[in-house]
C-alpha cells in the first residue's frame, strides 16, 4: 500500500471516530435540550406546562435526584450538573443522595480509580410547593474526603424556601412507593413550552446549543471532538 494511501486510509479512520463523538455529543446535547436556555432545566411531570405555573427546586452538584413523586428523573452524563427542577403545585415527593467524588493524592495503580466516591443512602423530602416560588437544599459541604465521609451516617439537612424558612427536612426513605401520585396538569392545559424534549431538526437543535455555548466550552468541545 502506498504511503499516499495510508495518509487517506488514516484521514478516514480519524474522521469516522470524530464523526462517531460528534454524534455522541449530539445525542447528550438533545438529552440536555429538554432544559432551559441554560440546559439545566427539568421538568417533573409528563405532558403539558400547567396553567397554574410551577414552583422551582434548585438541585446542586452534589444532591442527585432519583425520583419525584415516583417518577424516576434518570441519569445525566455530568456527574456533578446543577440541575432545576419543576414542580406543579401542591404536594411533591423528592427522593435523592448526596454524592460527592475527592481525587486521591497518593499514587495510582494502572486501572485504578483516581477518585473516592462517597455517597449516602436515599433521603425524602415532602413538602407542599408554591407556584413561582423557589426552594433549594440547605446542608452542611464538607471540606474533605474525610469530612464527607462522617456526614454519610447521619446525613441531615432541609429544604428552604426563597425567603430562607424551612418548608420539610431531610428523612431517610424507606424505598417504598410514595403516596403521592404521579403528578400530571390539569386537563385542558395549555401547550406551553416545556422541559421536556420535543422532537425537530437535530441540526436546527445542535445550532442552537452550540451559540448558547461559551467560547472556552465551545473550545474543550473541538479539541475533544477531533483529538
Amino acid at each position: 500500500m502506498s504511503l499516499y494511501r495510508v495518509i487517506e486510509v488514516s484521514k478516514a479512520a480519524m474522521l469516522q471516530v470524530s464523526v462517531l463523538r460528534l454524534l455522541a455529543f449530539i445525542t447528550a446535547a438533545l438529552v440536555l435540550s429538554g432544559c432551559s436556555s441554560s440546559m439545566t432545566r427539568v421538568q417533573t411531570w409528563e405532558g403539558e406546562a400547567s396553567t397554574d405555573g410551577s414552583a422551582l427546586l434548585k438541585a446542586p452538584g452534589e444532591i442527585r435526584v432519583a425520583s419525584v413523586n415516583g417518577r424516576p428523573m434518570g441519569n445525566f452524563l455530568i456527574d456533578d450538573l446543577a440541575l432545576d427542577y419543576e414542580l406543579l403545585p401542591g404536594e411533591n415527593q423528592v427522593v435523592f443522595s448526596y454524592k460527592t467524588i475527592w481525587a486521591k493524592t497518593g499514587v495510582v495503580r494502572n486501572g485504578e480509580s483516581k477518585v473516592h466516591v462517597v455517597e449516602t443512602e436515599r433521603h425524602a423530602v415532602t413538602f407542599d410547593a408554591e407556584a413561582g416560588e423557589t426552594y433549594q437544599f440547605e446542608f452542611d459541604k464538607p471540606e474533605s474526603r474525610q469530612a464527607a465521609e462522617a456526614m454519610t451516617s447521619d446525613f441531615s439537612g432541609a429544604l428552604v424556601n426563597s425567603a430562607g424558612e424551612q418548608v420539610a427536612a431531610f428523612e431517610s426513605w424507606d424505598g417504598q412507593s410514595p403516596a403521592i401520585p404521579a403528578r400530571t396538569p390539569v386537563p385542558g392545559a395549555s401547550a406551553a413550552q416545556s422541559s421536556t424534549p420535543q422532537p425537530g431538526n437535530t441540526l436546527e437543535q445542535l445550532k442552537a446549543l452550540w451559540g448558547s455555548a461559551s467560547e472556552e466550552e465551545k473550545r474543550t468541545f473541538l479539541r475533544w471532538a477531533f483529538e
